[in-house]
């Protein structure tokens, strides 16, 4: 009897004993699969978003566009050249110096100039002195044909003394005028009213005749010219509306198309457009532009133009979908302006898909995305 207690007493023990052994074991499994589930999680890349990061899909409406880019140029604008040959003197003006349209800005040497009206005016009286002597010829040789004592030959020939001295005076004259009008010229004025862009010469050098002196620019109205390829050309129209922004300046300026070049230009075949620009405040010639022409609209899902991706063989947006980075391929679209941002349409993407904006950059696949909590208010 004693003998079968003590087996008893044995089994119990055993059984406890594997029990024990079995909790443990059971135990320090559970602690390798929790070790190793946290192990896979910090192997598995990852990545944490702040909510400015990603924008969700809408429907728009795009204003279609074409994009352009060119130079400021004023409508107005003229070179003040010297017209005679000589001296400068009395330039005195430089660079972003203003003038108005008849100013004197500076003066060749008129002394050669004088001199030659002088002899011009000299030669005229001495043309009209010959004038007075075939004139008296000419009466006296008509009261002798009167009185039969010469012939009527004698007459016709003081008369044709008399009209080529008539003309030679006449020619003289005009050789004054044309003296003075050089003496004239010799007074260099402003043709337009403006501001001084670019000062070609210097006081006390000898310039030739059209030798560019100043260039004078009016900034009161001041156009972009742009250059459109043949294709784009077709849908731009007279009176279309355009966004355009100087490069390094954040102000957006407001243009309109008011001339298209009938012709190509030779070898490129790419035509010319003028945009008026409406506020010239601060602006200069000769600025690089860009910009968009509105040429219609269009209506879709769209996407900012930065988040669309080229860096795979096909488009595609970068979407965030059950907290995992996630390609999703699209066809993209119009291109418009929307809250100060272009975007684009796309093809292939629902509407409200969470899509990661450009600065962030190109994330993996099936990277784990955290969002940073928004900071209280």
């Amino acid at each position: 009897m004693k003998k079968h207690w003590k087996w008893l007493l044995a089994a119990v023990l055993v059984a406890v004993v594997l029990a024990v052994a079995w909790r443990v074991m059971g135990s320090r499994r559970a602690v390798q699969v929790a070790d190793a589930q946290q192990a896979a999680q910090r192997a598995e890349p990852s990545v944490e978003l702040a909510q400015a990061d990603v924008v969700k899909a809408e429907r728009r409406e795009l204003l279609r566009g074409l994009p352009i880019s060119g130079s400021l140029k004023a409508v107005n604008s003229a070179f003040v050249k010297a017209r005679v040959a000589g001296e400068l003197q009395g330039l005195v003006l430089r660079e972003g110096d203003a003038v108005k349209a008849g100013q004197v800005v500076a003066r060749v040497d008129p002394v050669e100039v004088r001199a030659r009206m002088q002899q011009a005016q000299q030669q005229a009286d001495a043309a009209r002195a010959q004038i007075d002597i075939a004139q008296r010829q000419y009466d006296n040789n008509k009261a002798l044909v009167d009185q039969g004592f010469i012939s009527r030959s004698a007459l016709d020939t003081s008369q044709n003394n008399l009209a080529g001295a008539r003309a030679t005076h006449q020619a003289a004259l005009a050789a004054v005028d044309v003296a003075r009008k050089a003496l004239d010229d010799t007074v260099l004025r402003a043709p337009i009213s403006g501001i001084v862009a670019q000062r070609l010469a210097q006081p006390g050098e000898r310039i030739a005749i059209d030798g560019r002196v100043i260039e004078i620019v009016d900034l009161g109205r001041l156009e972009m010219e742009a250059t459109l390829a043949a294709a784009d050309s077709v849908d731009v129209r007279v009176g279309q509306s355009a966004q355009l922004q100087v490069e390094g300046s954040a102000r957006p300026l407001a243009a309109r198309v008011v001339r298209i070049n009938p012709s190509a230009q030779a070898g490129s075949r790419s035509v010319l457009a003028y945009l008026a620009i409406a506020d010239t405040a601060g602006l200069r010639q000769g600025l690089f532009v860009q910009g968009t022409i509105a040429t219609g609209s269009a209506s879709g899902v769209a996407v900012p133009l930065s988040a669309l991706r080229t860096d795979k063989p096909a488009p595609y947006v970068q979407v965030v979908e059950n907290n995992r980075v996630g390609h999703k391929p699209v066809q993209p679209g119009a291109r418009g302006e929307a809250e100060k941002e272009t975007w684009v349409g796309v093809s292939g993407l629902n509407a409200g898909a969470l899509v990661v904006r450009g600065h962030v950059g190109p994330l993996r696949e099936g990277t784990i995305v955290k969002f940073t909590k928004s900071p209280s208010p």
